[in-house]
């Protein structure tokens, strides 16, 4: 019997690189695409087959996508904050990478196409985001994101595959790169203090978030592949139990890493959210979701990580494209 073909785009990131091993061992035949421009080579399955290719060629893609059956769109510049002062680079990685992806995916008639949104399509609105929201993105990211999911929806009604949108919360775990100075707070504050430096916090640190460890996230997308409720569903997958606060954040940290150090105050980034949180009844329902890991056993799973991997000096590998008195200190002088 011929094995499901699946390909996963963002293969050498924290999320793509975790479905993959996952798919893999579960005995499908896996394909990961990866530019190397924000993952580690190291995360890579080594039984996949890999190709070193960027999601905006389309002949490439074109060419990849024969004999595929599902795709996992996981490739993106998570840069919510960034994309206020890097928007070119950032809406080219979300919306013109997605559009390529799923223009290859419909000319090779692919079955279904799950693409991973973001939490940052909901905006500011009243918190637990539900997914019968209108979108109302703030910044150039979530506009990305949910330009993208628009014409998903549009191109796969109209030639028939089948389409699902994942929206996770903010992952942690192990394998997420913890030296981009741009994103994933929980890896930065590590990172930061295991070199005994203090953490930055933006504004006053009561911006309030939920968490999602990697495993409680794989158990939500694994499904998405082939069950047929779940087509054309938007579907948000992570906790909504530990609403918790950046300064909360920090305690857990310190904690963890049996650190003193007293955090840095700096003031707030520009079109940052102050409360996102997500309700996870839809992926309860549908999905049987349920936490199994917390979040302080999710920064330890972090921290151990990092721990025997090795603190790294902090990556500007991104170029500001907009420099002006709204741009954050910590990147216009690398202080990160």
């Amino acid at each position: 019997m011929k094995k499901i073909k699946i390909l996963i785009t963002g293969v050498a990131g924290f999320l793509g690189s975790h479905l993959a091993e996952k798919l893999y061992n579960l005995n499908y035949e896996i394909i990961g695409v990866d530019n190397m421009s924000s993952g580690y080579e190291d995360n890579i399955p080594k039984d996949i087959e890999f190709h070193n290719s960027d999601c905006c060629d389309f002949n490439k893609m074109n060419n990849i996508m024969n004999g595929v059956d599902v795709i996992y769109h996981c490739a993106a510049a998570a840069h919510e904050g960034l994309s206020v002062f890097s928007p070119q680079e950032i809406t080219k990685n979300n919306l013109q990478a997605s559009v390529t992806v799923f223009s290859a995916a419909i000319s090779n008639k692919v079955k279904r196409i799950i693409f991973c949104s973001s939490m940052a399509r909901y905006g500011s609105q009243k918190t637990p985001f539900t997914e019968d929201m209108e979108p109302a993105p703030v910044d150039p990211y979530g506009i990305s994101k949910v330009a993208a999911e628009k014409i998903l929806i549009s191109l796969c009604n109209l030639n028939k595959i089948e389409w699902v949108i994942a929206v996770p919360h903010n992952i942690i775990g192990p394998r997420q790169k913890y030296d981009d100075p741009f994103r994933n707070v929980v890896s930065i504050m590590l990172n930061r203090i295991m070199q005994n430096k203090s953490p930055i916090i933006y504004g006053d640190g009561n911006q309030k978030r939920c968490f999602s460890y990697i495993d409680d996230c794989l158990s939500c997308l694994i499904p998405m592949k082939d069950d047929q409720s779940l087509n054309k569903q938007i579907i948000n997958i992570g906790p909504d139990e530990e609403f918790v606060t950046i300064n909360e954040v920090f305690e857990m940290c310190s904690n963890i890493t049996k650190s003193n150090l007293e955090p840095i105050y700096k003031k707030d980034r520009p079109l940052e959210v102050k409360h996102a949180t997500c309700s996870a009844d839809k992926a309860r329902k549908l999905l049987n979701y349920k936490t199994e890991t917390s979040l302080k056993e999710g920064i330890q799973q972090t921290y151990n990580y990092i721990k025997k991997r090795g603190i790294r000096p902090f990556d500007y590998h991104i170029n500001l494209e907009i420099k002006n008195e709204l741009t954050p200190e910590t990147w216009l002088k690398k202080e990160i």
